[in-house]
């Protein structure tokens, strides 16, 4: 793994190879962006970098620094992960007592925190002793979906790096040239995970999403038909989905939007569920514009009042009976 191997975060990637080939490594960074974007990947490969004997470039593959981050055993490169849903005081002190020990091989030592947001206040403010007077070697980079949750004197000493979304077309090509998938198949991928490239994997490799996909379709088709016995198969779907409900309630909204868009422009360009147009085609006939436009509203606000912890079955049950009346 290498810079190289890292999609549509080019910015940021030439920012940090500069930063290591004019010799101006910074001792702390915060690496930003929503799970599966590649800040993982990318502290891997900057590590490597870093440690990599032979760098030009870019990485040489063979020297034994390289070989030992890919088979995760190189000494001056250390792991920390929460400790059951938090970063603990004890671990940043462990940390520190290690970081006084010179580098083993190499000229930096990198200290590498996983969802190091999940930081307990006194495991920050621990941290930030360290980041006032950090030893020349050491460089640390601190994994985060909300750096907000960081003290503001943590971020005023890093280097906050955010990690962007895909373009839609990126991720595409992307799922078009790993496996060989269709046009219409790629759309819907790139489109649920939401410029997400490591989301749009998942999914593609997840035979749960496939299925939580087939299953919501039938849920609509199910709704609409006007059969009362449904309304308690959707209740019971619901709960059998409740840790997916977001995941659930947007692949009913991009449903909604492409039967939408089918009906005001008659065309099948800008569908998502392109693969489904059959089905999309028959639930046009029997909605109306208004009511398609309320039936989105209705799901959205069911998203909000979920996050806002109304009570999830009253949510759904509420959503479930307005769709039913359509």
């Amino acid at each position: 793994m290498s810079f190289k191997d890292i999609l549509g975060q080019e910015k940021l990637i030439r920012h940090l190879k500069k930063s290591i080939e004019m010799d101006k490594i910074g001792h702390a960074y915060i690496f930003d962006g929503p799970v599966g974007i590649g800040k993982k990947t990318t502290a891997t490969a900057f590590s490597k970098e870093i440690f990599c004997k032979e760098f030009g470039q870019d990485v040489c593959g063979v020297c034994s620094s390289c070989l030992k981050i890919e088979s995760n055993n190189h000494p001056d490169l250390v792991w920390i992960e929460p400790d059951g849903k938090s970063i603990k005081n004890h671990q940043i002190e462990e940390l520190q007592q290690d970081l006084v020990r010179k580098p083993y091989e190499s000229e930096k030592k990198v200290y590498i925190i996983k969802d190091a947001d999940l930081m307990t206040e006194s495991a920050q403010n621990r941290l930030l002793k360290t980041l006032e007077e950090p030893p020349r070697y050491v460089v640390i980079i601190l994994i985060s979906t909300n750096f907000n949750r960081f003290l503001a004197t943590i971020k005023s000493r890093s280097q906050i790096i955010k990690f962007n979304r895909l373009q839609d077309k990126m991720v595409q090509d992307f799922m078009h040239k790993r496996y060989g998938m269709d046009a219409d198949e790629t759309k819907v991928f790139a489109t649920f995970s939401n410029g997400i490239i490591g989301k749009a994997i998942e999914f593609k490799e997840s035979e749960d999403f496939q299925t939580k996909r087939k299953e919501t379709i039938e849920l609509i088709d199910g709704l609409l038909s006007k059969d009362q016995l449904k309304i308690f198969d959707a209740m019971a779907f619901f709960d059998k989905y409740k840790d997916d409900v977001y995941d659930i309630l947007d692949l009913m909204i991009f449903w909604f939007r492409d039967i939408l868009l089918l009906g005001a422009t008659n065309s099948e360009q800008f569908l998502i569920n392109m693969d489904q147009k059959d089905i999309l085609q028959k639930h046009l006939y029997h909605i109306g514009y208004e009511k398609m436009v309320h039936m989105i509203e209705t799901i959205e606000k069911t998203k909000k009042d979920i996050k806002a912890n109304v009570n999830f079955q009253l949510a759904t049950e509420i959503m479930i009976l307005h769709i039913q009346e359509v």
